[in-house]
């Protein structure tokens, strides 16, 4: 049975952006309309893309001070500049070019996050992705814990060529498995791509799929042109499509197979119902997240 192509729902520019802290000036996709809702791209219930800024040497690093999570995962993927983070159950670390920081909230966790110490001094181009991956109610009071993925462990699949890399950090693209483990199937791919290649993807179509173009330009199919920091959300209506680069690109592709649980979310917490969001900041306002010097 021949399958069907994913068609092109719609292309969105980047809204104004915001400062997240003092550190990430970002813009949001993800809640954004009816269209970018949690419930429609679910599992994804935020992407905030910090396109490219330049940041002046400080010998303070800017950043975000402690703030809890609960019932979510938080992805950061870094594309230029280092960023150093900290939690309360005493996890931490630098998310250097290329790295990826998966952290499950879970059950809920103190965090903290800065422009890392030395990069901080020189200053420098920062290019950053934060993705919250919701969870299926029964995993949400789970433990808390990391992922660090350094870019040198993420699996690849080369084109032919040399002509590009896809960089997979879960799911998988052709026979190539992600590094990451996720609680529900989760494809999150770096297409790298010169200028003129085409590389194919095969998803289910009734995974929420989107891609954000963070370098050059692309066009999907052949015929829907996404400029660079642009979005362009997948209909649910095929199970494959084109990309091709129309210069130097690099393209994050997000794609996830829907949980179909009620989403109760505010702030920085998301759970299934009101009652467990009252749970959650009482969780929080009682110490149980543990403790994190700010």
């Amino acid at each position: 049975m021949k399958m069907k192509t994913k068609s092109v729902e719609l292309v969105v520019s980047p809204r104004e952006p915001h400062f997240v802290g003092d550190g990430f000036r970002v813009h949001n996709f993800i809640p954004s309309n009816y269209r970018l809702s949690m419930q429609r791209m679910s599992p994804f219930l935020m992407l905030d893309y910090n396109s490219t800024y330049h940041f002046p040497p400080s010998e303070k690093p800017k950043g975000v001070g402690v703030h809890p999570h609960k019932g979510f995962e938080t992805v950061t993927i870094a594309y230029k500049g280092r960023v150093a983070h900290h939690d309360s159950s005493g996890g931490g670390g630098v998310i250097g070019e290329g790295d990826v920081q998966w952290m499950t909230a879970a059950s809920g966790v103190l965090h903290k996050e800065y422009h890392e110490e030395e990069w901080s001094k020189k200053g420098g181009d920062f290019q950053m992705v934060q993705l919250w991956v919701n969870l299926p109610a029964k995993d949400k009071k789970s433990d808390a814990k990391y992922q660090a993925i350094k870019n040198e462990d993420i699996n690849r699949y080369e084109l032919s060529n040399g002509t590009g890399t896809i960089e997979v950090i879960a799911g998988e693209y052709k026979d190539v498995k992600g590094t990451a483990s996720t609680f529900t199937p989760v494809h999150l791919l770096n297409a790298k791509l010169k200028k003129g290649t085409k590389a194919d993807f095969q998803i289910p179509s009734n995974y929420n799929t989107a891609l954000l173009v963070l370098e050059g330009s692309i066009v999907i199919n052949e015929t829907e042109e996404v400029p660079l920091d642009h979005l362009a959300l997948m209909a649910n209506d095929g199970e494959t499509f084109e990309i091709e680069a129309t210069d130097d690109a690099v393209v994050l592709i997000l794609s996830g197979e829907p949980i179909n649980e009620p989403i109760a979310a505010q702030g920085p917490f998301v759970m299934n119902t009101r009652e467990e969001l009252v749970e959650a900041f009482n969780d929080f306002q009682s110490g149980k997240f543990g403790y994190l010097e700010n």
